[in-house]
């Protein structure tokens, strides 16, 4: 046979073979799936917007700052600075507020030329920053700009579809980084994707913590049981209301079932058998959702509220920002959630701050993104496509 056909025989059956691995298996049963794309429009953002808003009584917004382009993450100091990520831009901003009354007057950017820089964190007086593939990290000078910067990890699998990684210390001192899938619906051949991975403060001893998770961006612990929680981005193109966003206690070990089973142990039946086992015989041994958001609502960010000045009755509790749908008939998201806990575990799911998106929900002025802390108990609220800051304290 000449070499020439031989070699594209091959390669046209290689590519056979991965589009079946990326796209699964035709299912036993006949599925079907409408499939919408309603985007919201964009509107520039006004100071009287803020107006607009909805929080529980006793609660107001306020801006911080406007006019950051796309900021993302943000890690906050002990003197109430903000350090915060702007993927697109590949920088970092240091904002401060230099008179105390709650607006940003300085500001300043202190890490530059890092595309696609995303996950941010503060430990024993170092920034640590990540993008898709590397993990850094540099000293934090008294005037908040950063020295000495050192790569850590360079090697991070390539997230594809799903480059954006954050990372947070744990309670055990542990550096835990998120690593999305590479596709909407595939079995990734790089099994450190669709993890949470865990490693030293230095980067050293990295191992996957938990796995089957198609994009946990949002992570945090407990305050009081020191469990690990985790918002999940579902799958897209399956209709508008399936799967729905998972939040999942995150335990050492588990498998959360991407991309065979979502939610309760709901079996995908348009993805072929695990090799060697049945859908429904590997979703018996996944670990199920213990609650669940509006499907494409994208979870961005995950914290716990024991640090805010917020009533008591929100010291255990937990918010989640829903950056908006794009694909489904009525959009979904553009706001944070509450998420009510008793004794450890997640009981109710109510809005918490709402407004972003237009009654008839063809509009956006906002797309929920980051959520920080700070020293105060003040909770900062990035917004990532009008470029604005919210702070979100008590009324009283």
């Amino acid at each position: 046979m000449n070499r020439y056909i031989c070699l594209l025989i091959i390669s046209s059956q290689l590519a056979a073979s991965n589009l079946q691995a990326q796209k699964g298996m035709p299912a036993k049963e006949i599925v079907t799936a409408s499939i919408t794309t309603h985007f919201p429009q964009h509107v520039a953002f006004k100071e009287e917007m803020v107006n607009q808003l909805k929080l529980p009584a006793g609660f107001k917004a306020e801006v911080a700052a406007t006019g950051l382009g796309k900021p993302r993450m943000m890690a906050t100091t002990e003197d109430g600075s903000v350090y915060v990520t702007r993927r697109d831009q590949g920088d970092v901003l240091f904002l401060k507020d230099t008179d105390n009354d709650g607006r940003f007057d300085e500001m300043k950017t202190v890490i530059v030329k890092f595309p696609g820089v995303h996950g941010i964190a503060i430990h024993n007086k170092f920034l640590y920053l990540c993008n898709n593939r590397e993990l850094k990290r540099g000293s934090i000078k008294e005037d908040g700009t950063i020295e000495n910067v050192k790569p850590l990890l360079n090697d991070l699998p390539d997230g594809g579809q799903h480059g954006n990684r954050t990372i947070a210390f744990g309670p055990d001192g542990m550096l835990y980084i998120t690593v999305g899938s590479t596709c909407n619906d595939c079995f990734d051949s790089n099994p450190q994707n669709a993890t949470i991975l865990r490693a030293n403060a230095d980067g050293t001893g990295r191992k996957i913590y938990a796995r089957g998770l198609r994009n946990t961006i949002g992570i945090d612990w407990h305050p009081q049981t020191k469990d690990l929680w985790g918002a999940d981005n579902g799958a897209d193109y399956k209709g508008d209301d399936w799967p729905k966003e998972e939040l999942n206690k995150i335990i050492e070990e588990g498998d959360y079932g991407w991309p065979v089973v979502y939610e309760d142990r709901k079996v995908d039946q348009t993805r072929e058998d695990p090799p060697g086992t049945t859908k429904e015989e590997y979703a018996k041994h996944t670990q199920p959702a213990v609650m669940t958001f509006p499907a494409h609502g994208a979870p961005i960010n995950l914290i716990f509220l024991s640090k805010t000045t917020f009533p008591e009755e929100y010291k255990d509790d937990a918010l989640v920002t829903l950056h908006g749908s794009w694909n489904r008939k009525e959009p979904k998201g553009y706001m944070i959630k509450r998420v009510r806990f008793e004794n450890g575990t997640p009981v109710a799911v109510e809005d918490f701050l709402s407004g972003f998106l237009s009654k008839d929900g063809n509009s956006r002025f906002g797309r929920p993104a980051g959520l920080a802390i700070s020293p105060k108990g003040e909770v900062y609220l990035s917004d990532d496509v009008n470029g604005v800051i919210y702070r979100i304290t008590t009324s009283k």
